[in-house]
């Protein structure tokens, strides 16, 4: 995790982008976080590269589970390469 402020959590998923597992520990830990903390968006960074990432970072939020914590899932108006997540 990169930053947090009031208004928003960012994490960075460079770092770990080749295991599956990190990634979803990654977002789960950011999103337990947020709410706990009633920060309303996570930023979650995938990079542009080849969309991959962003699309296992996609389906794990829609588990049932995962769903929960959340109100909206967009991708970043004008940054292909960033997932904002907008909490309850």
């Amino acid at each position: 995790m990169r930053g947090v402020s009031l208004e928003k959590l960012t994490v960075d998923l460079h770092p770990i982008f080749r295991s599956d597992q990190d990634i979803a520990q990654a977002v789960r830990n950011a999103l337990f976080r947020a709410a706990g903390q009633k920060v309303p968006l996570v930023e979650i960074i995938t990079g542009k590269g080849s969309g991959k990432l962003q699309s296992r970072v996609l389906a794990m939020l829609k588990q049932p589970h995962v769903k929960k914590l959340y109100r909206r899932v967009e991708i970043a108006p004008g940054n292909d390469g960033m997932v904002l997540v907008h909490l309850k």
